[in-house]
């Protein structure tokens, strides 16, 4: 269960576990001054339906599962990115964002990161290189607990909007 908060600075929704103190500087900036969003998540959610899940599992039991599964159970098109799968959620999974095809990549609309905090700057970069060849994605989420000030400062340089330390699926959830 989350309580909800408003965020009036930014126009949105801060999710939190119930009975967890808001951090002060949760919606607004991290601890390092750098913006935790830079897009409303709300708006994310509503506007894009193509998401490539970097990260996404074969195991039921974890978030980069039931998050994706539960994506598509709302009507979002999954592309899963895993090394190590060949199929994710029924899916085509590839090894990376750089292995998507054209046809495909030319329709991504959001990257969605379920990676460790300290690989958000690759990704990042694979994302920038595939907005400036595709002009797509529109935006980049990292998971909840997932945050990286590089990765932050790469993306706003090169105009990619982004959301980092939000769940995807407890933000849709909060939209019904």
């Amino acid at each position: 269960m989350s309580s909800v908060e408003n965020d009036s600075l930014l126009g949105f929704k801060t999710f939190l576990p119930q009975g967890k103190p808001k951090r002060a500087e949760l919606a607004e900036t991290s601890q390092t001054q750098v913006p935790r969003t830079t897009i409303s998540p709300t708006e994310v959610v509503r506007k894009y339906k193509i998401i490539a899940v970097v990260g996404a599992s074969k195991n039921p039991e974890k978030e980069a599962y039931s998050v994706p599964k539960y994506m598509q159970e709302h009507g979002y098109k999954i592309i899963p990115v895993n090394p190590t799968a060949d199929q994710i959620l029924g899916e085509k999974a590839y090894r990376s964002l750089e292995e998507l095809p054209s046809e495909l990549a030319k329709q991504i609309e959001l990257v969605n990161v379920f990676r460790p905090s300290e690989e958000l700057p690759q990704v990042a970069q694979q994302v920038i290189e595939m907005r400036k060849k595709y002009g797509r994605p529109f935006a980049f989420w990292a998971q909840l607990g997932l945050e990286n000030d590089e990765a932050k400062r790469a993306l706003a340089k090169n105009g990619i909007p982004y959301v980092m330390d939000a769940c995807f699926r407890v933000v849709h959830r909060s939209l019904r």
